[in-house]
C-alpha cells in the first residue's frame, strides 16, 4: 500500500511542480502545491456537487429513511465523502510532507478541520439558498471561497504543523 502512495506522489508532485515557475514570486513551492491540489480537489467537489445536485438527487429533498435532506445538503455530503480522503492524501504526501507528526494524528486533526469546514458549509450554504434565495450552485462557490481561506491555514498550522527546527529549516 505504502509503495502505490509513493508511486502516486511521485507521479503528482513534477507535474504540479512543472507550472511552478511562473508563480514563484507570488508563492512559495509549499503554497502553490497547495493551492494546486486543493484546487483540484475543489474542483472534484463543485463537480460532485453538481452533479449531484442536478441527475442523481435532481434538486429535490432525499429521504434517508430517518431523516430528509435537501437536495444541496445531500450533494454537500456526498461531495464531501469523495473530496475527504483525496484531501488528506494530497495534503499528507503531497503539500504538507515536511510534517513529522505520526499519520493517525494528522488523520485525525485533518478530519476535525474538515469536520469544521464541512458545518461552515453547510451553515452558509443553509443562509445563502434557504434565507438568501441564493441559487444552490452559486451558493457553493460562494461557501467554497471562504472555506478554502479557512482550511488552508487550519491544515498548515495545525494538522500537518512542522516543528520548529523543520520551519526554522525551511525559511
Amino acid at each position: 500500500m505504502r509503495k502505490h502512495l509513493h508511486s502516486a506522489r511521485d507521479f503528482i508532485l513534477p507535474v504540479i511542480d512543472f507550472f511552478y515557475p511562473p508563480f514563484r514570486r507570488l508563492m512559495n513551492l509549499q503554497t502553490f502545491r497547495y493551492a494546486a491540489s486543493g484546487g483540484g480537489n475543489v474542483l472534484l467537489g463543485f463537480l460532485v456537487y453538481s452533479l449531484s445536485y442536478k441527475f442523481l438527487f435532481f434538486e429535490k429533498d432525499f429521504d434517508f429513511g430517518f431523516y430528509a435532506f435537501k437536495g444541496h445538503i445531500a450533494a454537500l455530503f456526498l461531495s464531501f465523502c469523495i473530496t475527504f480522503p483525496i484531501g488528506f492524501f494530497m495534503s499528507k504526501y503531497v503539500v504538507f510532507t515536511d510534517s513529522n507528526m505520526k499519520g493517525r494524528i494528522q488523520l485525525f486533526r485533518y478530519f476535525m478541520i474538515c469536520m469544521f469546514n464541512l458545518v461552515l458549509n453547510y451553515l452558509l450554504l443553509k443562509i445563502f439558498v434557504e434565507k438568501l434565495n441564493v441559487q444552490p450552485i452559486l451558493a457553493q462557490v460562494m461557501t467554497v471561497v471562504i472555506v478554502v481561506v479557512f482550511s488552508y491555514l487550519a491544515q498548515r498550522n495545525f494538522s500537518f504543523k512542522a516543528s520548529a527546527i523543520d520551519e526554522e529549516i525551511r525559511d
